[in-house]
């Protein structure tokens, strides 16, 4: 039963601390929509996305006057494209993004997901020719984002795709310099990925979820920092106590949203991502957690020990919250979304290599993360292995969004503005990696993938 206090302390958590529900997700299936004519499949595709999605966002508003929650972002993923397009005779992808963008405006979301490519163990029917279209898809829609798998831990690494995938990056980078780089901004490179994750930009809808599902991501690494901050003689042992407490709060909130948004549409509940997502707004940054437990800076000695038992408590606290956690649900570490972390960046304490040694124990990966713009993409792609071998060898999923600041070198400023934030431009090693990248073949999976 909820009494007095815990009302208004979810009323000052929503306040004061930045409690927000990141996003309402709806995932739509567009296996029924393949036709071999594409702009007869495009049509199909727009047409489902309005018939599933047209009061979503309504939806989301009436939730958030209902229960005085804040939404940020009501969003749609779908099949990946590439798996739709590969029956089409018409070897011309964007236009599925075009058709995706009519679709966003018209229902008003903030983003679609599902511009994608599944190529962990090799290149399917479809899958070259959207990921060369990736960055002018990109570049002609606003709201559209873009995800390719490349590895798992069941599989190995598909390098032929990785050294694509860095070309791709900087393409991308390259065709968007005048509207400061937004292209890569919107692009994710993933191993392991997960099928029903809400999150932009990686989010899809897997071949294995239902044909229409809500997916609820939540937020608050400010409720966080600030239960933290409440105990700051605790041990290690009572300060995760606290951290679970204060993930299960914020959890039964998205668990309500969740099932609230699912009864009004009449679509199934999915999943509850409990990810601390972080913005740019003040004290809402997971870097200021870690901080908070006792670390003078974030990326000193120490950080990816607290970052641990963050992530760890945040998922115990979450799963006793509700029987449908999913997604990626932990800690992320956007670069350029996390005040805390771009601070770190900037006074030169966080670099890349602790950043990558960081993604060993958190959600995801190297996110939102500015690069000088001369970088090599063999470089790139390097950089897209190694992370992917931390998800492989760890069997957890990890990612890469990184952005060629073109123009730009170390030290400069990337500005993206709202959500996206802005970030340092971050040091990279000048020793090429190109040699390595352009053997190609698949990088096999490890031993313990055998384990049927």
């Amino acid at each position: 039963m909820l009494n007095a206090y815990d009302i208004l302390e979810t009323i000052r958590m929503i306040q004061d601390e930045c409690l927000d529900i990141r996003t309402i997700t709806m995932g739509i299936s567009l296996l029924d929509c393949i036709d071999s004519d594409i702009d007869k499949a495009c049509n199909k595709v727009y047409e489902k996305i309005m018939r599933k999605a047209e009061n979503l966002v309504k939806t989301g508003e009436q939730i958030e006057k209902e229960y005085g929650i804040p939404i940020i972002n009501k969003r749609i993923s779908v099949t990946p494209i590439a798996m739709v397009s590969a029956a089409c005779t018409q070897k011309e992808p964007v236009k599925f993004a075009l058709a995706l963008q009519k679709a966003a405006d018209q229902c008003g979301v903030n983003f679609i997901g599902g511009y994608s490519a599944l190529v962990q163990k090799g290149f399917s029917a479809g899958d070259i020719e959207l990921i060369n279209s990736i960055p002018e898809a990109l570049s002609r829609t606003n709201n559209i984002c873009s995800s390719v798998n490349v590895g798992s831990t069941r599989t190995g690494i598909n390098m032929d795709a990785v050294a694509l995938m860095g070309k791709i990056v900087k393409q991308s980078a390259e065709i968007t310099a005048d509207r400061d780089c937004i292209g890569p901004a919107k692009l994710v490179v993933f191993c392991n990925a997960v099928e029903d994750n809400p999150f932009m930009a990686g989010a899809f809808h897997g071949v294995g979820e239902p044909d229409c599902a809500i997916n609820v991501g939540v937020s608050g690494p400010g409720v966080v920092r600030s239960a933290v901050s409440k105990y700051p003689d605790a041990d290690i042992s009572q300060i995760a106590d606290v951290i679970k407490k204060t993930a299960f709060k914020i959890t039964r909130m998205g668990q309500l949203v969740g099932a609230r948004a699912s009864q009004m549409l009449n679509v199934p509940f999915g999943i509850v991502d409990l990810s601390l997502a972080p913005t740019p707004a003040v004290g809402d940054s997971v870097a200021y957690i870690l901080e908070e437990l006792g670390l003078e800076t974030c990326g000193t000695h120490g950080t990816t020990a607290a970052l641990a038992l963050l992530n760890d408590a945040v998922k115990k606290g979450g799963v006793m919250a509700s029987s449908h956690i999913g997604g990626l649900s932990g800690a992320f570490i956007p670069v350029s979304e996390d005040a805390g972390m771009i601070a770190a960046a900037e006074a030169g304490v966080l670099q890349l290599d602790k950043l990558e040694a960081m993604t060993a124990v958190c959600s995801v990966g190297l996110d939102m993360i500015a690069v000088p713009g001369d970088v090599e993409a063999s470089t790139i792609s390097a950089i897209i292995a190694d992370e992917a071998a931390i998800g492989m060898v760890n069997n957890k999923t990890t990612a890469v969004r990184v952005i060629p600041a073109i123009g730009k070198k170390e030290g400069d400023v990337l500005e993206f503005g709202g959500l996206l934030g802005s970030g340092p431009v971050m040091k990279v090693h000048k020793e090429s990696s190109a040699k390595f990248i352009n053997r190609g073949g698949r990088l096999p999976a490890p031993m313990h993938s055998v384990k049927n």
